[in-house]
């Protein structure tokens, strides 16, 4: 049957629904309990140091929000397609939050000596007849100081902030002076935006290779991968379609997006997601079984802090959590068509990204590594990244805000608000 509701039509007022500002007063107020929290667990832990492995947890995930989207609008643009019509908006938002992601930063970047074993052993000689640090562990410093370095962690930091913002800034403007233009130069207009994002792409992943080696690869100096950034580039593919998608269908509630916004397309997306998180598995799986193979002493320590010392459990969960239930119910053709469980499993897949980096960050302390267990610290895996997701909720509502939600000169929308019909 044909979609009854869909108009075919785009409604007078683009602009973001006022139900937008309960979304961010709520965020705000998450975010201020959730601090709280925070506060409260690091008093009874009596250390600061939790709290800043829990800020990097944060860090990476609202870094993959708004990095992530920029990446993602870029590939939007070479590619084309409906679906970029439904997110432009939306990814464009996510990636004008990388101020704040910047200010998140700058905790990282004045606490590396609380976080990285490189940056706190200045004598590789004393540290090791100290027995704080093993022989691997030298070496593997004493090899990469050149790169490993806090100078070199800041500038190139800076450098690979400094990239993105110059992105997020061209693709924003001129995606505003696109609105103003005639529908004649729209041709023009995506080349143009073919032309800036091909090359940024490219950009883009040489960028955030690099800040994911230095943020979080580096917390543990032995440790290698050819194919960690890809990794990173693929889980946030994997997290922003799925925010995408909890933001398109919450905005549905109301115009524009429920006239925007047909099942098709919803399909497309659900179909979209779970190609990313084949993907995710893959690479994952395909790294975990090329080290256990080759089974070099060298390689395999990674792994083994991650799975004895009952972290075995945590890596069980990770599995269920991040790759077998969304690929078991996006299977579903059904679920992708319904908007109420398609949400959910979306926020889930949120939350298994969340869970995944917990295991990626926490085991490569050396009170942690092999060794899981209970202390209030743990829980600010939980308070932390929470309070730092749900105010950066609310920047994005409030960059949400800013500009219509539709390009209404997009030569896709007259095919969008034609009706839907039985076989569609």
């Amino acid at each position: 049957m044909a979609h009854e509701n869909h108009a075919n039509t785009l409604p007078a007022d683009l602009s973001a629904p006022a139900f937008v500002n309960g979304w961010k007063t709520r965020a705000l107020a998450i975010g201020l309990v959730f601090s709280i929290i925070a506060a409260a667990l690091a008093v009874a832990d009596k250390s600061i140091d939790h709290v800043l492995r829990a800020w990097l947890l944060g860090l990476m995930l609202t870094f993959g929000f708004s990095v992530g989207g920029l990446a993602l609008l870029m590939v939007q643009y070479c590619t084309g397609g409906k679906w970029g019509l439904l997110l432009r908006r939306p990814l464009e938002a996510m990636s004008r939050t990388l101020p704040l992601v910047f200010v998140y930063w700058l905790v990282i970047a004045f606490s590396l000596k609380k976080l990285y074993l490189w940056a706190a052993v200045t004598d590789v000689d004393a540290a090791l007849k100290s027995g704080w640090i093993n022989e691997v562990q030298a070496h593997a410093i004493e090899f990469k100081r050149p790169m490993l370095n806090p100078e070199a962690f800041i500038l190139v930091s800076l450098f690979c902030f400094a990239v993105w913002a110059f992105y997020t800034w061209r693709l924003n403007s001129l995606g505003l002076q696109r609105d103003a233009a005639s529908p004649e130069t729209t041709p023009r207009w995506i080349k143009q935006f073919e032309n800036i994002s091909g090359p940024g792409v490219v950009i883009y992943a040489l960028t955030m290779t690099a800040a994911v080696i230095y943020w979080v690869m580096s917390l543990d100096p032995t440790w290698y991968s050819s194919v960690y950034g890809l990794l990173f580039l693929v889980g946030q593919g994997y997290l922003v379609l799925a925010l995408g998608i909890i933001v398109s269908i919450s905005l549905s509630k109301a115009e524009p997006f429920k006239t925007l916004l047909r099942q098709t397309e919803q399909h497309d997306l659900g179909k979209f997601t779970f190609a990313f998180v084949m993907l995710n598995i893959y690479l994952a799986f395909s790294q975990f079984l090329i080290i256990w193979s080759g089974n070099l002493p060298e390689e395999i320590p990674w792994y083994l802090d991650r799975i004895r010392g009952n972290w075995g459990i945590i890596i069980t969960l990770d599995f269920i959590f991040h790759w077998l239930i969304p690929f078991t119910l996006l299977l579903s053709r059904d679920l992708k068509r319904n908007k109420k469980r398609l949400i959910l499993v979306c926020q889930w897949m949120v939350f298994a990204k969340a869970f995944d980096l917990f295991w990626l960050i926490e085991p490569n302390f050396k009170d942690a590594a092999r060794n899981l267990h209970f202390s209030w610290g743990i829980l600010e895996y939980a308070a932390v990244p929470a309070a730092m997701t749900a105010f950066w909720v609310a920047f994005f509502c409030t960059r949400l805000q800013t500009r219509p939600l539709v390009q209404t000169n997009d030569p896709h929308v007259a095919e969008i608000l034609e009706p839907e019909h039985a076989n569609a």
